[in-house]
């Protein structure tokens, strides 16, 4: 099975939609932000390994602190995973957090600023986009 073949790409997808309601609804880890989403999913063609990016809507303590509870909780979530994706193996998960989303719109931010400076977006345009 190629790595990016449609059926790996499905596993994928099925895998991050489950992960997501799982952590949403599942875990009582008071470390767990409640604002974290579950960017993507990563599982190896041979279902052994699986890579979860997670991003946390607050600060970078907050995100560590979800990594680290997400951790303490993997038991729970993989038997849980087993439980609802019918795989023949379930993959052995590793979080990993995520800035991708915060480095976007903070880019986005700065963009915007050169531009405003640049006189190129006027004050009324940003404002009615808001």
């Amino acid at each position: 099975m190629r790595k990016n073949s449609i059926k790996n790409t499905r596993i994928n997808m099925e895998v991050q939609r489950e992960l997501s309601e799982i952590i949403r609804g599942g875990v009582k880890d008071p470390r767990i932000h409640p604002m974290t989403t579950v960017v993507s999913a990563e599982v190896t063609p041979d279902l052994k390994y699986c890579k979860v990016y997670i991003s946390v809507l607050g600060s970078e303590e907050a995100g560590k602190e979800t990594i680290k509870g997400l951790k303490s909780a993997e038991g729970y979530i993989r038997r849980e995973l087993a439980r609802r994706v019918n795989l023949r193996n379930t993959p052995q998960l590793q979080f990993i957090f995520d800035q991708s989303i915060e480095y976007g719109v903070n880019m986005s931010h700065l963009i915007d600023q050169v531009a405003k400076a640049d006189g190129i977006i006027d004050e009324d345009e940003e404002a009615s986009e808001e």
